[in-house]
């Protein structure tokens, strides 16, 4: 196996990371409240390469590999690729980007919950222990 092969793949392995934590990072921010501002850049990042013509750079990264093999580019992009029809049915995308936009709203509503209780639970002051 060459080496570029084995970028590609530890690519999409990354990639898919990244679509996970696009999805349900904002759950983290339910124990870690500072991570929720890395996941809206995620979050944000990952709705706009869907909705505008912006290039990912993961994509962009897996295909400079392929190329390397002799391979194109990724035919339609991950998504399309690797995603849409396989993992997810054709049929389904409507549903399953609702869903995800009603998980990361759910993730943050909780976030938000969590930090605000945390917050009025928190002592006035801190007593100095000897």
């Amino acid at each position: 196996m060459s080496t570029a092969r084995i970028l590609a793949d530890l690519t999409v392995g990354i990639h898919i990371l990244a679509l996970l934590y696009i999805g349900l990072g904002g759950f983290l921010a339910w124990r870690w409240f500072k991570t929720i501002f890395v996941h809206v850049f995620f979050a944000l990042w990952g709705v706009a390469v869907n909705v505008f013509p912006l290039p990912c750079p993961l994509t962009a990264l897996e295909d400079y590999f392929r190329s390397l093999q002799g391979l194109g580019p990724l035919p339609g992009g991950f998504n399309a690729y690797y995603l849409y029809g396989t993992v997810i049915p054709r049929a389904l995308l409507p549903v399953v980007g609702v869903t995800a936009i009603g998980i990361v709203l759910i993730s943050y509503v909780g976030a938000y919950h969590r930090w605000r209780s945390r917050d009025h639970h928190a002592p006035a002051h801190r007593v100095r222990q000897a």
